[in-house]
């Protein structure tokens, strides 16, 4: 097959495809990541940090001790409480067990709360390079209109480009949003870990203290 096939064939299949499939594409990703969106706000406010209760369990531990504190963070959710309950638990090891249970704690708490992220991630970072393929699948079929030379042929062809414009458009507007909630969310994790990590060093400064 000789290079001047090969082009055609790939010409005929881009003329086939035309842009609509493209903004499908886009409505299809765009929902997904509404979904995505939603299902993580719901998550992070089951998760708020329990800061009254975080506050009274740090000092009942300088007060009475592990063992009353952990009494206080039971039934606790978020990720700083996660944390705060593993090195309670472990308190009786040592400061150095603690630390070891701390960082594992942590990593297995930014992952449940990094989930799904990474498709916002990768979403807002490639959705207008999806529109743009779009726009030239539909700039490319104007122009090949575009050959035929009639006056009507052109004023098709203003009309299809104005057409495939709109898939770049519409992957701006897809990955706009995306890219905040991928920061926010991110954002909100660190946050989260940084509570940890600081709840976390109390208790150590504390076993460190007590021995």
């Amino acid at each position: 097959m000789n290079t001047d096939s090969i082009d055609g064939t790939i010409l005929d299949l881009m003329l086939r495809a035309g842009s609509r499939w493209v903004l499908w594409l886009l409505i299809g990703l765009s929902l997904a990541a509404l979904t995505i969106m939603i299902e993580r706000l719901w998550f992070y406010l089951q998760e708020r940090r329990p800061q009254q209760r975080l506050a009274a369990a740090m000092t009942a531990l300088r007060e009475s001790g592990p063992a009353n504190a952990l009494k206080i963070l039971a039934g606790t959710r978020s990720m700083e409480a996660a944390v705060a309950r593993a090195c309670l638990e472990r308190a009786s090891a040592g400061p150095e067990a603690v630390d070891e249970v701390r960082a594992a704690v942590v990593e297995q708490e930014r992952a449940r709360y990094e989930k799904r992220l990474a498709f916002l991630g990768t979403l807002g970072n490639n959705a207008p390079f999806v529109g743009l393929f779009g726009t030239v699948l539909g700039i490319i079929r104007s122009f090949h209109d575009l050959s035929g030379g009639s006056m009507q042929n052109s004023q098709l062809v203003m009309a299809g480009i104005a057409e495939a414009l709109v898939a770049t458009g519409v992957g701006l507007m897809v990955a706009l949003p995306a890219v905040a909630a991928y920061n926010a969310a991110v954002r909100h994790v660190e946050t989260a870990v940084a509570a940890s990590d600081a709840n976390a060093h109390e208790i150590l400064a504390h076993l460190k203290a007590a021995k």
